[in-house]
């Protein structure tokens, strides 16, 4: 049975790379580009969010898991104020109508995102011999949280711009089934 560790992290990076690339093109009609990574705790952008646990920015964070093969969790962080604006491009509503329709429009619309983006990144997995199945989307939104993987799990994180905002993607791994 392969094992995370039979993945190069090229091969993570690639693929999640690719996922947010062609959801966010298909989606939204946006150019995103990869700018930065990272791996461990030890790297200087560690947590995922600028200033820490001193981060005073709102976020949305979609989750989806997935598991079989490969078990995981990745973690799409988007600051509030870009998570509205995707809501609008995507249901083709005005941020003041978005605003009226308050978080949950935005959770929907950030955890459909986070399924569709996850989905494509499994299906690479799957590629790689790693057959996986996914679970629901969740949302976490919040000012000054840090999601701390277990010790047996590989984080990898990667941070992409996008229409001139900041998107992360934080990926956990662990050898499934």
């Amino acid at each position: 049975m392969p094992t995370t560790d039979c993945i190069a992290e090229i091969s993570i990076r690639n693929n999640i790379t690719r996922a947010i690339k062609e959801v966010f093109s298909t989606m939204l009609s946006q150019h995103v580009q990869l700018v930065e990574t990272a791996k461990h705790s030890g790297d200087e952008m560690w947590p995922p969010l600028a200033g820490g646990p001193t981060q005073h920015d709102p976020y949305v964070v979609g989750t989806v898991g997935f598991i079989g093969g490969m078990n995981g969790l990745l973690y799409l962080y988007l600051p509030e104020k870009f998570a509205r604006l995707v809501t609008c491009h995507m249901l083709g509503m005005r941020e003041s109508e978005v605003m009226a329709e308050g978080d949950e429009v935005v959770n929907d619309a950030i955890g459909e995102l986070t399924n569709m983006t996850v989905g494509v990144f499994k299906n690479g997995l799957s590629e790689s011999g790693f057959s996986c199945r996914l679970t629901i989307p969740s949302i976490l939104r919040g000012t000054n949280f840090t999601i701390e993987p277990i010790s047996s799990a590989n984080r990898y994180i990667f941070y992409f711009e996008c229409a001139g905002h900041r998107l992360v993607a934080d990926i956990l791994l662990k050898s499934g089934e």
